[in-house]
């Protein structure tokens, strides 16, 4: 992409898909229901897989819902990513029912003996690991060493627990170092790429509600991508998991990371708006939401800046005065009363895509 390069990372496959190297930068999520509740973790996943998932995690807080792993996975289309914490019995049933990757902290699973029957049980099974370092969870040691929470420590507890991996000779690993602070964040990160080219997973972690989430992780995570760091990602936000696939990609999108789907350009909307730009804006990008071809719309609300805009687009309107100018590829189809302006433009949008 002109402008950002991405730095070259290792290549690893997670089920059919790739992360690292030429890979797309791959969007993640996590399901917020019970994992042992299949028939509920399926339907989430399901609608994560419409709205564009590329990876899921779950949470595998015991036995029974390392075991509904096999169930859940013969259900859905995207790789699965087992969520594991202190127990390495968990690790090891979650891979043994055919989670694509595991999720862990090699630190606190237990000693070296543990960590090696999970590392070995992933080589057998030929799946990654993702050493997750999370800043509300460093070692007491290097808190103190640093002073607290800072990319240096954050870097450095990554680096031991890669280090016990690699003493094992196992290199199928993603890194994620996440932190609440944004400004934290991008420096872990930022040092995480100067040392070791594996693919990393960035994210803010518990970023907060949709609306402070979304800023946020756009801020952490466009940093990061523009600089060309980045092999997968996950907006973390209070609320339905869809909302964090759709950040996540038009994040990409925004910085032309990946391309395909509606790319809605809609103006802020001021004194010269003469119809009802907001209701229009919102029920165009609804309507639009499971549009896969590339498409350029824009929603415009006057005459000032709107016919320009809507020129550039590959389709749009250009708002009147209880009506609207339909553009389509820069020339003037028709005036649109304002109560057809939806269902006239979608209908536009329609021929488009059947040519």
């Amino acid at each position: 992409m002109d402008g950002i390069v991405r730095k070259k990372t290792r290549k690893i496959r997670i089920g059919d898909i790739y992360i690292g190297g030429d890979a797309p930068v791959a969007v993640q999520s996590m399901t917020n229901t019970d994992t042992r509740d299949v028939a509920s973790t399926v339907a989430q996943i399901k609608r994560l897989e419409e709205a564009g998932c590329d990876i899921v995690r779950v949470a595998v807080p015991d036995i029974e819902a390392a075991k509904a792993l096999r169930s859940i996975k013969r259900s859905i289309r995207i790789p699965l990513v087992a969520d594991i914490h202190f127990d390495f019995r968990l690790a090891l049933a979650s891979i043994e029912n055919g989670a694509d990757k595991i999720r862990i902290n090699p630190g606190n699973i237990g000693g070296a003996d543990r960590v090696k029957k999970v590392v070995e049980a992933a080589r057998t099974r030929g799946i990654p690991i993702r050493i997750g370092v999370n800043s509300g969870s460093l070692e007491k040691p290097i808190l103190a060493k640093y002073g607290g929470v800072t990319p240096e420590a954050m870097v450095e507890s990554a680096m031991g627990h890669i280090r016990m991996l690699e003493d094992l000779e196992f290199g199928d690993i993603v890194v994620s170092l996440k932190a609440s602070n944004v400004p934290v964040t991008i420096g872990s990160y930022r040092l995480m790429s100067q040392k070791t080219d594996y693919p990393l997973h960035i994210g803010v972690t518990e970023a907060g509600t949709v609306f402070s989430g979304m800023v946020k992780s756009a801020v952490g995570l466009g940093c990061l991508l523009a600089e060309g760091i980045g092999d997968t990602l996950r907006v973390s936000l209070t609320g339905d998991p869809e909302q964090e696939v759709r950040a996540g990609i038009e994040i990409l999108k925004a910085l032309e990371l990946r391309r395909g789907g509606v790319e809605l350009i809609s103006c802020p909307t001021c004194g010269r708006t003469r119809i009802d730009l907001v209701r229009i804006a919102n029920e165009v990008e609804k309507r639009l939401a499971g549009y896969s071809k590339p498409i350029k719309v824009a929603v415009m609300g006057c005459a000032v800046n709107g016919p320009g805009e809507a020129r550039e687009a590959d389709i749009g309107i250009a708002g009147g005065d209880g009506e609207a100018l339909l553009f389509r590829k820069g020339r003037i189809i028709r005036k649109v009363p304002q109560e057809r302006i939806v269902d006239e433009l979608l209908e536009e949008i329609e021929k488009m895509q059947i040519t």
